[in-house]
């Protein structure tokens, strides 16, 4: 943001880079998606991953103009909508067991592929903020509650839509 150039490997793009190939995995997965309380999620964290995708954007000393532009920043808002949506989840009996295998069905697997890029991005988001280029730890906050939220997604539709190659019970 605001015309300041870095090489292509610097922390920020490393960070925003990734945020940016986890919204494309959420496109993927909302794609997939077999039902509506799904899609209508996913489509909402990726607008919510625009505005993060922003500010990690904007170098530090840029964030006041940032912000005086009208832009918003991260706050623990949108991690409580994804504490929400975890709650709900959770409230309807997920059942797992053990160790989950991604690969259940289609759709669970996109989200499997979602959340691993999601941990990925949070843990290049600590390396910006372990350099000294990131002030809001809230976007560390959300990114890693979202992965797990992605991680109930999953279990959601596999207890939901089923393991088409689990054996049949007898």
């Amino acid at each position: 943001m605001y015309g300041r150039r870095v090489s292509k490997c610097h922390p920020r793009v490393e960070a925003y880079g990734c945020v940016d190939e986890l919204n494309a995995a959420l496109g993927l997965a909302r794609a997939a998606a077999a039902h509506d309380f799904l899609r209508e999620h996913l489509l909402t964290i990726q607008k919510d991953l625009i505005l993060l995708m922003g500010e990690l954007a904007t170098a530090t000393e840029d964030l006041p103009r940032y912000v005086k532009d009208g832009y918003s920043l991260v706050t623990s808002h949108l991690t409580a909508k994804l504490d929400s949506v975890i709650r709900e989840i959770e409230s309807q009996k997920v059942s797992f067991k053990g160790w989950a295998t991604p690969g259940a069905n289609h759709s669970a697997a996109t989200l499997d592929v979602a959340r691993t890029v999601c941990r990925r991005a949070e843990r290049r988001v600590c390396a910006l903020q372990e350099s000294g280029q990131l002030q809001n730890t809230q976007i560390i906050i959300y990114l890693n509650r979202l992965a797990d939220l992605l991680w109930l997604f999953a279990r959601w539709v596999e207890t939901q839509f089923g393991d088409p190659a689990a054996p049949a019970s007898r």
